[in-house]
């Protein structure tokens, strides 16, 4: 299997795609794969550039004996669509913002996460609801789905 490079995607780099990222990371090294894969998240916007994973996120990684690592919130770069294999967004509305960030660079990489389990659903979103468990449970299905998915040879 070649090196699979993954950006995963949400609005500010907190909650969301911070999780997936770790997640992922914990799955990849599970299955012995570490080598094989490059791992990172971002946002969309500006608003939490620079700031550490939201606490919830923290808290629910740790639960589930994932490690999270010293991550600092940053912006997607139109300049960086190349660098990725696939660019995984967590919602509608990351997919719109990731497409219009990175513009034809990225076509054919952008993904919502929930595809990888069959469905079009958005990943929930604990900024609002305060449910970092849901949020968890959608990561982790999609997570699996996608190794899966890589798995298989992109």
């Amino acid at each position: 299997m070649k090196q699979v490079r993954i950006l995963f995607v949400c609005h500010g780099n907190i909650c969301r795609s911070t999780m997936a990222e770790y997640v992922m990371k914990h799955l990849v090294e599970r299955a012995g794969l570490t080598s094989q894969f490059v791992i990172d998240s971002a946002a969309t916007s500006r608003e939490e550039i620079g700031n550490p994973p939201h606490r919830g996120t923290r808290r629910m990684l740790e639960a589930n004996g994932i490690a999270c690592g010293d991550h600092r919130a940053r912006q997607i770069r139109r300049s960086e669509a190349a660098d990725w294999d696939l660019i995984v967004g967590m919602d509608s509305a990351n997919i719109r913002n990731i497409r219009t960030a990175m513009g034809t660079a990225a076509q054919g990489k952008v993904y919502k996460l929930m595809e990888f389990v069959g469905c079009a659903d958005d990943v929930a979103d604990p900024w609002y609801t305060g449910d970092f468990e849901t949020t968890f449970d959608d990561v982790m299905a999609g997570c699996t789905g996608l190794l899966a998915f890589c798995r298989k040879g992109l």
